[in-house]
């Protein structure tokens, strides 16, 4: 057991190391926050205003956007999308859920601790390409396109794009979930309060779609993957390095305790 003088030597000095480590860490989560909110940016910008700066612009008539390229549609949600409520008859397929950080993913590759019902049988079946929304969590922004075939909750709404080749499906998945369509998400909801909103498909119908040419949505969808690919890789160093400094101050708190480090030099 270290003496008395030396606890207190072994304090002082973990006391200084740990905040210097800490100062480092925040200044690391504030940059990964700063690149987070720059990407968000950057797709709402590119999905609802193009690429083009000079491009001649045009009132959207639009709540959610106040203005868009001259050459883009306008289109009310019940000219793009019908309503799906196909049922399985097994309940066997993927289910799906859908998250305001995730979109839809299937539900096996994430740690959801909520109820699950005994049985699927009688979800809904869910398409790739198909536009899935969580009436419960839709204010947050759980809306999002279905990457693959699998089955969601009753309660969730299914929208299907009435044409095919008239928009990608990466496009709507960006658009969709940009701030400005969030804002109207919540717009068009109803409900006595906030956590109680839900978006009812009659609702969803009101609301409209930009609609870009296909090839400029291929596009401003080849810019947004370059760019959040350098804005990504950027805050995956950062938070492998947040990850490095805490082994490191978890390490040097133990070598310290421990005696493996003489700190008694190190302490005015």
């Amino acid at each position: 057991v270290p003496t008395a003088p030396e606890q207190k030597a072994i304090a002082v000095f973990l006391d200084r190391e740990t905040a210097k480590i800490d100062a480092l860490v925040s200044k690391r989560e504030q940059l990964i926050a700063l690149s987070e909110e720059k990407r968000a940016a950057l797709i709402t910008h590119a999905v609802t205003e193009g690429l083009n700066p000079t491009v001649p612009m045009k009132a959207s008539g639009n709540a959610a956007v106040a203005q868009v390229p001259s050459h883009w549609k306008v289109r009310r949600n019940r000219r793009v999308f019908r309503e799906v409520d196909e049922r399985s008859v097994t309940g066997l397929e993927e289910l799906l859920t859908v998250s305001h950080i995730t979109g839809v993913t299937p539900r096996s590759e994430k740690e959801v601790y909520m109820f699950l019902a005994d049985s699927t049988e009688g979800y809904k079946v869910c398409r790739a390409g198909d536009l899935a929304i969580n009436t419960m969590w839709a204010y947050m922004g759980a809306v999002g396109i279905a990457w693959q075939e699998g089955i969601v909750s009753p309660s969730y709404n299914v929208y299907r794009p009435r044409e095919k080749g008239e928009y990608s499906p990466y496009y709507l998945d960006y658009l969709y979930r940009t701030p400005p369509y969030i804002c109207e998400i919540n717009r068009h909801s109803k409900g006595i309060w906030k956590s109680r909103l839900r978006l009812y498909p009659d609702a969803f119908f009101e609301m409209c779609t930009l609609t870009p040419p296909l090839e400029e949505q291929e596009l401003i969808l080849q810019y947004i993957e370059r760019q959040c690919g350098l804005t990504d890789a950027f805050t995956g160093k950062l938070r492998d390095s947040i990850e490095c400094l805490r082994e490191y101050r978890t390490a040097l708190i133990s070598a310290a305790v421990t005696g493996k480090i003489d700190v008694r030099g190190q302490v005015a």
